[in-house]
Parts: C-alpha cells; structure tokens; sequence
C-alpha cells in the first residue's frame, strides 16, 4: 500500500485512540505528507533505513517559503510522527521498516525563561485597574502566575469553570487529561472584582474588547485569543522595564519555578502543570540549582579551620 492511503487512518487513530487533540494530529498529518513529498509516495514495505538516512539529510538541508531552515527541534517531529506511523503499522500486521529504526537525534532544551517574584509585582503593578479591559488584564496575569495555566487553557475557559470560593477547579489539558487547578486569594479575587464589572451574560470568562475582534479557532467571536493574551502580557513586561521576553508560557515557568524553589517537590509540580512525563518537569530544576546553593551555603555547617 501507498502511505498516502494509510495516512488518513493514522490520524484518525492518533485522535480516538490515542487521545491526541486535533491540532496535533494536523500537525503529525503535515509531518507525515512532507514524507510524502520527499519519497513521491513510497510504497510502505519498500521504507528501508538507508530511505531514512536520505530523509534526514533531506530535512537537515530543507528550505521553506522564507528559505529558512527546519530547527533541529522540528526535524525531531518529523521523525517521531514518522516512527509513530512505523509502529501503528507494525501494530495492524502491515510489513514495513521496523519503527525502533528510527533514532531520533539528541536536542538540547532551550533555556527556561522565568520572571522572579519581585519581576512578576512590577509586571502586575504597571496595569492600570481603571477600565474593564484592565481588570481583566490584572485578572489574567494573577490567574496565570497563580496557577500554571496554559495559554490555550486559559482562553477556553468559561465562566462557570472556575470556583473562586473553593479556588479549585478542573481543566483539560493536553491529551484530552483533565486536572485540578489551584489559584490564589489574590487571583480569585481579581476575578471576582473582573466579572463583577462585566456588563454582559457572556459564558467566556475572558472576552475581547477590540473592535477588530478576531475569532478563535471555535468560532467565538467574544472570546479572548491567545495571540492577544500574549501581546497583553509582552506589552506589561516592556512597561515594567523587564527586558527579557516575557510570554504567557514565561508565566507557567516563573509558577513551576516558584513553587520549587519554595520546596515542592517535582511530583506535586508536575502533576500541577500536567505533564504527562517527569522528564518535562525535569528542565525546572536546573533553574533552581542557584537556588539550592544559597540554601547550603545558608544552612550546611562549616568544620573547623582548614
């Protein structure tokens, strides 16, 4: 069979079987099709490791519209969508090349960009509480450093979804997983004091007040988008004189940072940030380790003299 023929069932699987959402199975779709393009739809018993080789050299030198090249780490997606596709073929008994064939290359993590505690009071001082607009910014950067949101998470929420009495609430994740989310008396109470001016009966908790409002991948076209959320947050940053690129994500860090820097330990912060694996969790503790040696040079006693 073509790969092109078997490709539609592969992400079908990815996404009922596999629980992956729909944007990365379009993603995993687009990996796949570059394949295509690269081996004029190869026949999926003739995939051999040498086809493999040249593929990887073929990705190493790719171009795309702005000529530039593909960054190592989306070479490393092309390849793990490829060796998933390898093994939902060996799982259906369909012969091709071996999936553990594929060794995917070595990518070092970017550094964790993190705001500090007295970096994340500037950013949140600098916005002004007078309009609606800016409650439900202060709202937003509160909810955000409280609770590790993500993004995506953050924008789909409703009104309804979060608790601000018990200040516990569910949200889903990536992967379709739900988990519990836990926020701050500050946070709860800037949204309360956000909604409480909100003049509308509109379900999202977060809405646009552009008048250019652009419509979110659902359709709502009330609905806060995370392109605005991360200009929102940029721009406060900038206001605040932090120089460093600050984004919504830059938030989730700064809140896993905290919490080990306070003495979490990483299971609790893993499972407070939804990652499904301890290696992604893992990138915070090399922030902390500054962090750690003040804690010994504080704490650990000196012998007598050398």
């Amino acid at each position: 069979m073509y790969m092109s023929e078997l490709i539609l069932d592969y992400i079908e699987h990815l996404e009922v079987e596999g629980g992956r959402s729909a944007k990365t199975a379009e993603n995993y779709r687009l990996y796949l099709e570059r394949f295509v393009e690269f081996t004029e739809d190869i026949k999926v018993e003739n995939i051999t490791s040498e086809i493999i080789r040249k593929y990887r050299l073929w990705l190493n030198r790719y171009k795309n519209a702005a000529d530039d090249d593909l960054a190592t780490i989306t070479q490393s997606y092309h390849l793990i969508a490829l060796r998933g596709f390898l093994g939902y073929l060996s799982q259906r008994d369909i012969q091709s090349l071996a999936p553990n064939k594929i060794v995917l290359p070595k990518v070092s993590r970017k550094q964790v960009t993190f705001l500090h505690y007295d970096e994340v009071e500037r950013l949140i001082s600098g916005i002004e509480i007078e309009s609606e607009a800016g409650l439900r910014d202060r709202a937003i950067v509160e909810l955000l450093f409280s609770s590790g949101l993500r993004v995506s998470e953050l924008i789909n929420l409703n009104r309804d979804h979060v608790n601000t009495k018990r200040r516990e609430f569910m949200v889903r994740g990536k992967g379709q997983k739900d988990r519990p989310v836990f926020i701050s008396e500050a946070a709860a109470s800037w949204v309360n004091r956000y909604l409480d001016a909100r003049q509308d009966s509109l379900a999202p908790l977060f809405i646009s007040y552009s008048k250019n409002v652009e419509a979110n991948t659902s359709g709502d076209y009330h609905r806060l988008t995370a392109r605005s959320v991360q200009r929102m947050v940029s721009k406060y940053a900038l206001l605040a004189g932090i120089t460093k690129h600050v984004s919504p994500h830059t938030m989730r860090h700064s809140f896993a940072t905290d919490l080990l820097m306070n003495g979490a330990d990483i299971r609790s912060v893993q499972s407070m940030l939804g990652h499904s694996s301890i290696s992604t969790t893992q990138v915070y503790t090399h922030v902390t380790d500054e962090h750690l040696r003040e804690v010994y040079e504080k704490f650990h006693s000196e012998s007598g003299d050398a």
